[in-house]
């Protein structure tokens, strides 16, 4: 009885290599450290993290001599005109995206009553 395809040829892993493969033989040594530097890298990022610490962009830095008031009714502002923003693109939106950027515009809103009562409490700079 005849077979529909024939058998494929044995391979001998000794000498035969993976056609694809740029690499005439795996060193399998180099192989394993080339996996774990990579799961490494993606699994274990506070190694990487740790390693060089984190220097922030001084472009946004709070002037540290800027007195509280100042720093309150900047926050103020700043929160008073995200509320705006969030109100006018709700505006444009329907169902449940406009409930979802109300109700962020209703956080950032109750935010800003804070920094108010918080600017109210402060006595002023002489």
């Amino acid at each position: 009885m005849k077979k529909p395809t024939p058998n494929p040829p044995e391979a001998n892993t000794a000498t035969d290599t993976d056609p694809t493969s740029p690499y005439t033989t795996i060193d399998s040594k180099k192989l394993h450290e080339a996996a774990e530097r990579a799961l490494d890298y993606y699994l274990n990022p506070t190694a990487h993290v740790m390693a060089t610490p984190y220097t922030p962009n001084q472009m946004y830095f709070a002037n540290p001599k800027a007195d509280t008031e100042s720093l309150l009714a900047n926050a103020s502002e700043s929160l008073s005109s995200a509320t705006v923003m969030l109100g006018d693109f709700a505006a444009l939106l329907e169902g449940t995206h406009r409930k979802t950027l109300l109700g962020i515009a209703q956080v950032v809103m109750l935010g800003e009553l804070a920094v108010n009562q918080a600017l109210d409490n402060v006595q002023p700079a002489e």
